[in-house]
């Protein structure tokens, strides 16, 4: 069971100053910083995926990378753009998310083909248009039309894309992507996508659906699969049902579940083998829109909010090296959040005293929680957070290796 990591640029500074909370004068982010394989042993990932949405821009706009970037990707090629060990692949896929509003998907196959082989990636997944929708009894008479055209635009597409690749002499692996919204029409796309021959196929749109669906999509699907077929998740982790995926198939999957999480949860931020902890949100005083408010509207002091905010930090540390007490760090603490905001303050800080008495970063054995101890734990810009994502990832290759059915 391989484990592909969407790209977006995450990468970390390993000459961030945390006390000082500044980037070196000498760093170049493309030259210096870290990707999650680089930044941790062993790399969380046994393959990167790389949207052309991501790179190209869609109908939604630009992508995330900038022009500098995106030629550098082209002319380097993903392999050397991404410093990736040998062992690991490389996936592309169009990025369906980004144009699901759309009548029909904006890239051409040979857009597309043009894509993975000008970035020289390994293996590439057809052009597909995702169905939101999941109706587990009904057949192509029953549901809406727009879903019946999404599904027979995406098998018409890959079978185009495994044409084109063919006539190119092309050397990349394709995925073809299957759709649908019941256990018969994927099972169905799947059926279609074989005769074509295509022996890994890429199951979308099964994001927002529950385990037990998705299971019951696979059972319906194994009806047809052939013994040398194999799937991949599109979006999905559920890693306490990998083994049941995998007995049904399935041997990738991607996501960024556990990345996002360390900064996008409400309170799942810093994952441990046994549990999670909320990270402690130690906004910035300069960074934090409602506390600039505040200090503008005349009803919080600057000097007095950033007094707190550096008291606070340096009990932090000073906790972190066991030199205060969990009540006199819980105290500091307190007493700029109060300032910051009074409801997170209320929300939090029982989940910030459990979290800071439990001490978790001290029993992770990954290299970024033993590099920068507590700060990994802080909830503070982009180079905290990240790095607890990356932490994050360290654990679920963790969980997935102790479970290695393949």
């Amino acid at each position: 069971m391989k484990f592909y990591f969407p790209d977006s640029q995450d990468q970390i500074s390993p000459t961030y100053d945390f006390p000082n909370d500044e980037y070196s004068p000498f760093r170049v982010r493309q030259r210096d910083d870290l990707y999650a394989h680089q930044a941790v042993t062993p790399a969380p990932y046994e393959g990167i995926l790389v949207s052309k949405a991501i790179v190209d821009g869609s109908t939604k706009g630009a992508g995330k990378y900038s022009t500098p970037q995106r030629e550098r990707l082209y002319r380097l090629g993903v392999r050397r753009f991404f410093r990736l060990p040998q062992e690991m692949t490389s996936l592309g896929d169009c990025g369906a998310f980004n144009y699901i509003d759309e009548e029909i998907p904006p890239y051409s196959v040979d857009e597309v083909l043009d894509f993975y082989e000008g970035c020289q990636f390994d293996e590439g997944v057809s052009i597909d248009h995702v169905i939101f929708g999941y109706a587990p009894e009904a057949s192509e008479a029953d549901v809406d039309p727009a879903w019946v055209k999404r599904r027979h635009i995406s098998l018409d597409l890959a079978e185009k894309f495994l044409e084109t690749i063919q006539s190119r002499g092309s050397k990349l692996q394709p995925l073809g992507a299957a759709q649908g919204w019941s256990p018969a029409s994927y099972a169905d796309s799947v059926a279609r996508l074989q005769e074509m021959g295509y022996t890994r196929i890429a199951l979308g749109g099964m994001v927002p659906l529950k385990t037990p669906e998705i299971l019951a999509c696979l059972d319906k699907i194994n009806e047809v699969r052939r013994e040398s077929t194999h799937f991949h998740l599109l979006g999905i982790t559920r890693i306490s049902h990998m083994e049941e995926f995998f007995e049904r198939g399935v041997s990738s999957f991607d996501s960024t579940s556990a990345f996002r999480q360390s900064f996008m949860d409400e309170r799942n931020n810093y994952h441990t083998p046994e549990r999670t902890y909320t990270a402690i949100r130690v906004p910035q005083v300069d960074g934090n829109p409602a506390l600039k408010r505040l200090i503008l509207a005349g009803a919080v002091s600057q000097a007095a909010a950033i007094k707190a905010e550096r008291e606070c930090l340096q009990a932090l540390r000073a906790y972190d090296k066991r030199g205060l007490s969990l009540t006199e760090t819980i105290a500091a603490l307190d007493a700029y959040l109060s300032l910051v905001d009074e409801t997170k303050r209320k929300k939090y800080l029982s989940n910030y005293e459990e979290a800071l008495a439990d001490r978790p970063w001290e029993k992770c054995p990954c290299l970024l929680c033993k590099e920068i101890g507590i700060e990994i734990l802080v909830f503070r810009g982009t180079e905290r957070n990240k790095r607890r994502g990356f932490h994050n990832m360290t654990v679920l290759e963790a969980k997935m290796r102790a479970l290695r059915f393949a």
